[in-house]
């Protein structure tokens, strides 16, 4: 797919082992393709409702069924580049993302805020299951028809996680510049459920710049190293609203993947 953003990879460079990366900032999303994009999120996010609302009762009933608690869980999600407080840390704007609830309702009383990862222990058995198809998702589509998020774009974080990641990783942020969030994108049709790029691909021969890139020991697996490769596929897909076909046909790649993806079991 063409870029027309310039984008250097990180990479290691003398004995600093210091990462240098160029990202020129988009000058904004074109009009046409604003309103293109938020028609196709009405339309989409009525259709899927409606399809939704078929078969939601069983999910309702296995959640319930399966473990005690709530079955929709409401978190706070991180949207946009996020400004600058007086003490240097930075805030973002956030919004309530709705899903079916996927694990047990004390899952973060011992770890605070952390990444889900493949085979969680906190994830229960329908979770699983849900997770792995992302029917965990479907309440999403809510947000997607009040304007929190979009059908495409970049998976939103939780704001405390978010802004370690933006210290871990040059220009993360610039992943949701002038872009809602998604509940599906470029990087959840393109990698594995942990984000690590498949094996023999073009972006896992960049592993030495990706994985560990200043090779601090004992960093090995941390979640950075994966979310550093979904970043190229983030800044990717914003690098495509710059022109509207480019767009439409990013777009609608990733819409007609993604059934694909929730059908194989391979989405996080």
């Amino acid at each position: 797919m063409s870029m027309s953003s310039s984008l250097l990879l990180p990479a290691v460079a003398s004995d600093h082992e210091h990462v240098r990366a160029l990202v020129r900032v988009s000058p904004g999303i074109p009009f046409a393709v604003r309103v293109v994009k938020r028609g196709i999120d009405i339309v989409m996010a009525i259709f899927g409702l409606l399809i939704a609302a078929a078969f939601s009762p069983f999910i309702i009933l296995a959640i319930r069924v399966d473990s005690a608690g709530p079955v929709f869980y409401r978190q706070k999600r991180a949207a946009g580049t996020g400004v600058r407080n007086r003490s240097g840390r930075r805030q973002f704007a956030s919004f309530d993302m709705l899903k079916f609830r996927s694990m047990r309702i004390d899952a973060e009383k011992q770890t605070g805020a952390i990444l889900a990862s493949e085979n969680d222990s906190r994830v229960t058995r329908v979770g699983r299951f849900l997770r792995k198809t992302r029917l965990d998702e479907l309440p999403q589509l809510w947000n997607v028809l009040i304007g929190d998020m979009s059908l495409v774009g970049p998976r939103p974080e939780r704001p405390e996680l978010f802004e370690n990641l933006a210290l871990a990783i040059p220009f993360f942020e610039e992943r949701m510049r002038d872009c809602r969030p998604g509940i599906t994108g470029l990087a959840q049709i393109s990698l594995g459920y942990t984000g690590r790029a498949p094996s023999g691909s073009v972006v896992a021969q960049m592993d030495s710049c990706l994985v560990n890139p200043f090779k601090l020991a004992n960093a090995d697996g941390s979640e950075a190293d994966d979310m550093r490769t979904k970043l190229l596929f983030d800044l990717a897909y914003v690098a495509s609203l710059e022109h509207f076909w480019t767009f439409i046909a990013t777009e609608l790649t990733i819409i007609l993947k993604t059934p694909w993806v929730m059908l194989r079991g391979l989405g996080r």
